[in-house]
């Protein structure tokens, strides 16, 4: 298993040949001195073209379309807590089934109705992304996010990403003011 810092990037496919079904479990804790509405935290995946835009609103993967059309990405479903240890939320992705127009599989993470409940990623801790084998349940890579994202209501994680046939993983860890609608604007989305 490989450890990540921000900025890095790795071999996914490259390194693990016959690789094609993968698991992005993505977890993170609340602090506990905080007092207040309820956190609820929600994975989202962005599949992205080469411009960096989704081509269509179908690209957009989340707890309210929890599965893209080609069948290459789940989201198996929300968690409105975030209580206990491990992954909160899951992202099963078959990169077999990923359209050939899609270059990038952008991983995110926003914070439910953060502006209301006057919340940021400055009061959660742990924050992480973990790429593993289904079948085996290897951990084939981790990234944990360390920057205190004291007014960010949005994150990009990480990123796979098409490399000469092969597919990458690139530790983003970007935060971003505006939660869901910012990354939806950013990523091509209509909102």
């Amino acid at each position: 298993m490989v450890n990540l810092v921000k900025g890095q990037k790795v071999e996914l496919t490259k390194s693990n040949p016959g690789l094609t079904k993968i698991n992005a479990g993505l977890g993170w804790d609340v602090n506990a001195f905080d007092s207040g509405s309820q956190f609820d935290l929600d994975a989202e995946v962005f599949l992205l073209g080469d411009n960096g835009k989704v081509t269509s609103d179908g690209d957009f993967v989340f707890y309210g379309n929890t599965a893209h059309a080609s069948g290459s990405v789940e989201h198996t479903g929300d968690n409105r807590d975030g209580a206990g240890d491990g992954d909160d939320e899951t992202i099963k992705i078959d990169l077999s089934k990923v359209p050939q127009n899609i270059s990038r599989i952008t991983f995110t993470v926003t914070i439910y109705d953060a502006a209301v409940r006057n919340q940021n990623f400055g009061q959660v801790n742990n924050a992480f992304i973990r790429i593993y084998n289904p079948d085996t349940n290897e951990e084939l890579l981790r990234y944990d996010l360390t920057e205190d994202f004291s007014i960010e209501t949005a994150l990009v994680i990480g990123e796979l990403y098409r490399h000469g046939g092969e597919w990458k993983f690139n530790a983003v860890g970007a935060g971003y003011q505006g939660g869901l609608e910012a990354l939806c604007r950013a990523f091509g989305v209509n909102v």
